[in-house]
């Protein structure tokens, strides 16, 4: 049996069992966890209460996209504020389903103006008044005259408790294609820029027909392509040194009047009418040729860089003439603009560092001793940029391929905020670039683009929870109201936020708050409700909204405290609060991070651990806590937290993914996945440890970033000296092959696609391994009585077993 033939969530639910096992044998504190279960016992049924959890988490997944850390609710705010970690969500707004056809008809809302939730399952309904109760507000309202017809045999599919998740199709506003801006670098070297251009003439041919397309070029200069012109080429030329306002730039371009939008039920083209579009953006279908023979064409920035020289590039005011361009031609339509650079931007506003090569860009050493001069004003450019263009329901792509940093950190606003992607590798000229930007056109099941654009998500809460704020690729609509925390965690201080593009993967982490007081008891049986309103632009230009309402059951924290820790998601919670850290590391120091990251965990095990005071050895946890700790660790010496050998360019990219992707990807970038293949037996998942290191054992580790594959020592020699081509040793050949087809699997799904790496035993490129292994054995304990064989990895790093020897002792302290 292959594994890594299972799907990506049941392989990851493997590999932790296995580094389960290992672990519980070394420590008491790893009880086996009916977590992990292997894909056929799904299907069983189950006696005990944890695994009744177990599958209602995992059928509320499938069905709503929605994953708590706690699943039963403490009814006090006090309570919950000793649960430690925050109740909490991650949701997927388009989560991929393929029993949710659309209904074609609006939804029927609450006729209160401070609620207007979405009529749902969970909602009190007389048929014979034909009357419904909103369960937010308790408001009794009328339905409208299409439903005169429901009776309880005959019921719309949103009370149908199946239809827990509904998305409609709304008929009303104008449609518009979808917008495609390209912003294109030419101080590439020759072979890049090459390559660059074709990718996006490949581009266009994956585009609809109708999809409209722009073409902005930048260097020293900055140019805008006009594309209804035949015949000839022209463009519009800016100064790359000079910050312009919008109003400049339309005036400039001719673009005083915003164009035309289209009329619902009116063709996109008549002759009489041209397109609804400007010079500048025009349907691929008409300039299909005309952009191709354009792109073929484009040249190298012609001003010379002299020796020692970096090329002026003037990223600032090409980002600034596409946001202004877009601005004044399609506000509030979904469109992208792609940004592809090739070095930093050397002037003009968002310059990031000068043209002398002397003079190296700023690095995390130079941010500590605040001897990045460029910075702060860079960053500031382009938050403004960005800020307008999520106010416009734009959004921007980033693709930065060079050796060296191309200011991701200052610029990275403009993804992290629009919903756009960031991309980062070498050279525009390899098949990582090349795949993944094919991949961002890749269409869905149902044949359609796997892109939605201004999507607007609104959250409604039952009366004894507020929210706190939301963590991901959104901003905030600033929609004050009564179930608004004053706490604020992540983008707080509102219900609604605004998230330019979404696709089916896009997952947001939002944050609550138990505001019902401990002297006011929920009566028993009370549920608390939470309704998720997306509204978006669907690839097909459909206007949709996709309504989830989910409930879950409060319990007195004092007397049911063991229901609410069996209904506890460690795999939830080791996201939610990793994104609670990641988003804090990015205005407070790394140290301070970590302590508070500590500092939850030991509260955590001293609330639901069972232990005698001052006896470590004593220290046990639940199934349900028993993989948290070891979550913790991992995230403790990832790159999300720990910026020590990656550049400042590195840490944003790493960061903005890890924001925004869904719990199974998460989990692998916290605690990548190890599979061992070797004679003794079909390939398995294995201990993320460095005793999994053996010389007779190829390994592949997955760690979403990078797909790494390993050859032991042994295997490493038997392949130098030919094994794998003589004939008596087929069974060698496939071995090695085994690893590279499961690799492949992996590198064909996976956006962005992860850098491949093949080493071997003492390989220099082996350290992306050994960096990420538990280091059990260290030069230090190399030696010790009794030690296992493995390899042992030259670091000072604290191992798990020393970390959990520490937490236990902590976690029982009197002093503590």
């Amino acid at each position: 049996m292959n594994h890594c033939g299972l799907k990506p969530a049941m392989r990851v639910k493997l590999a932790l069992t296995s580094f389960l096992g290992r672990a519980r044998e070394e420590n008491p504190i790893y009880l086996r966890s009916q977590a992990y279960l292997t894909a056929n016992a799904r299907n069983q049924s189950f006696c005990s209460p944890m695994a009744t959890y177990l599958e209602f988490i995992q059928q509320n997944e499938e069905r709503d996209g929605v994953r708590f850390s706690w699943n039963v609710w403490p009814s006090s705010r006090l309570e919950a504020t000793r649960m430690v970690v925050p109740l909490a969500c991650l949701l997927t707004p388009l989560k991929e389903r393929l029993d949710l056809p659309p209904v074609q008809y609006e939804p029927v809302l609450c006729s209160r103006p401070t609620c207007k939730a979405v009529l749902n399952p969970l909602c009190q309904v007389d048929y014979r008044a034909k009357l419904w109760a909103c369960n937010f507000c308790f408001q009794r309202n009328q339905f409208p005259p299409a439903y005169a017809g429901i009776s309880e045999v005959n019921q719309p599919a949103e009370l149908m408790p199946q239809f827990s998740t509904i998305e409609y199709i709304v008929q009303r506003g104008p449609q518009t294609p979808m917008i495609f801006l390209y912003v294109v670098d030419t101080c590439l070297e020759e072979e890049d820029l090459q390559a660059l251009k074709e990718s996006l003439q490949m581009s266009l041919s994956l585009l609809p027909a109708d999809a409209l397309v722009g073409l902005i070029t930048f260097g020293r200069m900055v140019q805008v392509h006009e594309l209804s012109c035949e015949g000839i080429s022209k463009s519009y030329v800016f100064r790359g040194t000079k910050d312009l306002t919008a109003k400049q730039i339309q005036d400039m371009l001719g673009l005083s009047r915003p164009a035309v939008p289209l009329q619902p039920g009116r063709p996109l083209q008549t002759p009489e009418q041209p397109v609804i579009s400007s010079r500048f953006l025009q349907p691929v279908h008409k300039i299909d040729m005309n952009l191709t023979d354009l792109l073929g064409e484009l040249q190298r920035d012609p001003w010379p860089v002299t020796q020692g020289k970096r090329p002026l590039r003037s990223t600032g005011v090409a980002l600034s003439i596409a946001v202004g361009l877009l601005e004044g031609t399609f506000p509030n339509t979904g469109a992208r603009i792609m940004l592809f650079t090739g070095g930093p931007p050397t002037q003009g506003p968002g310059m990031v560092v000068g043209d002398e090569l002397k003079t190296p860009i700023r690095s995390w050493h130079d941010i500590e001793k605040d001897n990045a001069r460029f910075m702060r004003k860079a960053t500031k450019h382009y938050e403004t940029l960005a800020n307008r263009t999520a106010a416009n329901g734009h959004c921007i792509d980033i693709y930065a391929c060079a050796l060296d940093q191309t200011g991701l950190l200052e610029m990275k606003c403009c993804a992290n905020l629009t919903g756009g992607h960031m991309v980062m590798g070498d050279s525009f000229n390899t098949s990582l670039f090349k795949q993944t930007f094919q991949r961002v056109f890749n269409k869905g099941f149902n044949g359609e683009f796997r892109m939605a654009f201004g999507a607007s998500l609104d959250v409604k809460t039952s009366r004894e929870l507020k929210i706190a704020g939301a963590i991901g690729p959104c901003t905030s609509l600033n929609a004050k109201g009564p179930c608004v925390s004053e706490n604020e965690l992540g983008v707080g201080g509102t219900s609604q936020w605004k998230i330019c593009s979404l696709d089916p993967s896009t997952t947001l982490a939002i944050y609550f708050e138990v505001v019902n007081q401990h002297n006011a008891p929920i009566p028993q049986g009370g549920r608390g409700a939470v309704q998720f309103v997306t509204q978006y632009q669907h690839s097909n230009t459909q206007k949709r909204i996709r309504v989830t309402t989910i409930a879950r059951n409060w319990a007195d924290a004092q007397s049911q405290l063991q229901h609410i820790e069996a209904a506890f998601d460690q795999e939830a919670a080791a996201v939610l609060m990793a994104r609670l850290g990641v988003y804090r590391a990015e205005s407070e120091e790394g140290p301070d991070v970590l302590r508070w990251l500590d500092r939850q965990l030991i509260r955590l095990c001293q609330k639901f651990g069972q232990y005698n005071k001052d006896d470590p050895n004593s220290f046990r946890l639940s199934e349900s806590f028993s993989l948290y700790p070891q979550f913790m660790f991992h995230l403790r010496r990832s790159p999300f937290l720990q910026v020590f050998n990656n550049s400042p360019d590195e840490s944003s990219y790493y960061r903005h993914h890890f924001a925004r992707q869904d719990l199974t990807q998460s989990l692998i970038m916290i605690q990548p996945i190890l599979y061992a293949y070797s004679f003794h037996g079909p390939p398995e998942p294995v201990l993320l440890d460095s005793s999994s290191i053996l010389p007779d054992r190829i390994l592949l580790m997955d760690t979403f970033f990078q797909i790494v594959i390993y050859l032991g020592e042994t295997i490493a020699q038997w392949q130098k000296a030919g094994y794998q081509d003589m004939p008596e040793y087929e069974n060698f050949k496939h071995l090695l092959q085994a690893p590279l087809d499961d690799a492949q699997e992996i590198l064909q799904t996976r956006f962005p696609m992860p850098r491949y790496i093949h080493t071997e035993h003492g390989g220099s490129q082996a350290r992306f391994l050994l960096s990420k292994v538990n280091p059990s054995q260290t030069h230090n304990n190399l030696y010790a009585w009794g030690q296992e064989s493995g390899a042992p990895i030259l670091t000072d790093d604290v191992s798990l077993q020393v970390f959990m020897d520490h937490l236990k002792k902590l976690a029982v302290s009197s002093a503590s």
